[in-house]
């Protein structure tokens, strides 16, 4: 009854009540930012992705939160191209491949050079370790070290263990997100 009641009470907000958000999702290639935008818009994990090439736009709602997510190749010829699509954002979210130890210093690095833009001050990043379901990846302390997050003072920072495949943390994750379409708009 009370999920119900709740049901109906969410459904008269969001006829008077809705919110948008932007943001870029970047990280090296193979980190799962294809999967992540697509486990959130459908609940659903395709074992088979492409690497993106370029960017793609898609728009996913979540409750009365519409949420614009620019997905950016993490190939190195696309990487100059995050910061463009960082400027103005509610949030930036870094996905890292949590399983991939040989990796994490390139995406500690790029991390740390766009996040040193100036047009980028103060955007809230959320960064994301994906693939926590395959044994020896890391955990968020893990990852708080390794990516060396403690380092940056000038912003909101984040940081969560995810499983895509699993679908392990995702409700958090979201939660994070839609408190963030609040933010200042830019």
């Amino acid at each position: 009854m009370l999920a119900l009641l709740n049901r109906i009470l969410d459904w008269f907000k969001s006829l008077f009540w809705k919110e948008e958000m932007e943001l870029t999702l970047v990280g090296l290639q193979y980190s799962g930012k294809t999967t992540f935008v697509n486990v959130i818009a459908s609940g659903q994990f395709c074992e088979d992705m492409i690497p993106t090439v370029g960017f793609n736009m898609r728009k996913v709602t979540k409750g009365n939160v519409t949420i614009k997510v620019w997905d950016i190749g993490g190939q190195p010829r696309f990487r100059s191209m995050w910061e463009r699509y960082c400027r103005g954002v509610n949030a930036i979210v870094y996905m890292v491949d949590a399983a991939d130890l040989d990796k994490m210093e390139a995406s500690r690095n790029e991390l740390h050079s766009l996040l040193d833009k100036p047009q980028l001050a103060g955007i809230p990043v959320l960064v994301l370790g994906n693939k926590r379901d395959i044994p020896g990846a890391l955990e968020e302390t893990g990852l708080i070290e390794r990516m060396n997050l403690s380092s940056i003072q000038d912003r909101e920072i984040c940081c969560y263990s995810i499983s895509c495949k699993e679908k392990d943390n995702i409700d958090i994750t979201l939660q994070w997100l839609i408190a963030h379409s609040k933010s200042q708009s830019r």
